[in-house]
């Protein structure tokens, strides 16, 4: 699994004024903002929590699609990311929470923590648990453009 989560996302221009930011690989992800410098700060709001309801109801998370004319990218916060790349591992190797946290020693409680996007988790436990499911948390730091 090498991911990067870095999302696509249509900025629509709407005559009534105001921005509408809509998410090609999550229909259910819909929001809107005043200006287009809010509108970076609303998509990011609204793919974590289009993608923290996912996580919850235990389903499917997309890959992201490239980058089409028209696009901008939206990354996610490094700690929401990390959350997502232990979720992903769980899944892909087919391990329980309750199994995680033998191999961490520790109450399957901290394992829901660890998964709960909305939990301030510390990145060290998140990377031992991506560590013992075969994985490793790469972070890296490029130039944007600021919003």
């Amino acid at each position: 699994m090498n991911k990067q989560f870095n999302y696509p996302v249509k900025f629509l221009k709407q005559k009534e004024g105001g921005v509408l930011i809509r998410f090609p690989d999550f229909p259910e992800a819909i929001t809107q903002a005043d200006s287009k410098e809010e509108a970076f700060r609303e998509a990011i709001d609204c793919l974590e929590e289009a993608i923290a309801n996912r996580i919850e109801m235990k389903l499917d998370i997309p890959n992201p699609s490239s980058i089409k004319r028209g696009q901008h990218r939206v990354l996610l916060h490094a700690i929401f990311a990390a959350k997502l790349a232990l979720y992903l591992a769980l899944r892909e190797r087919k391990i329980t929470n309750t199994a995680l946290a033998e191999k961490l020693d520790c109450d399957e409680k901290e394992i829901r923590r660890l998964l709960n996007p909305h939990y301030c988790s510390k990145l060290p436990r998140i990377e031992q648990a991506l560590w013992v499911l075969g994985k490793r948390l790469q972070i890296e730091i490029v130039a944007c453009d600021p919003c």
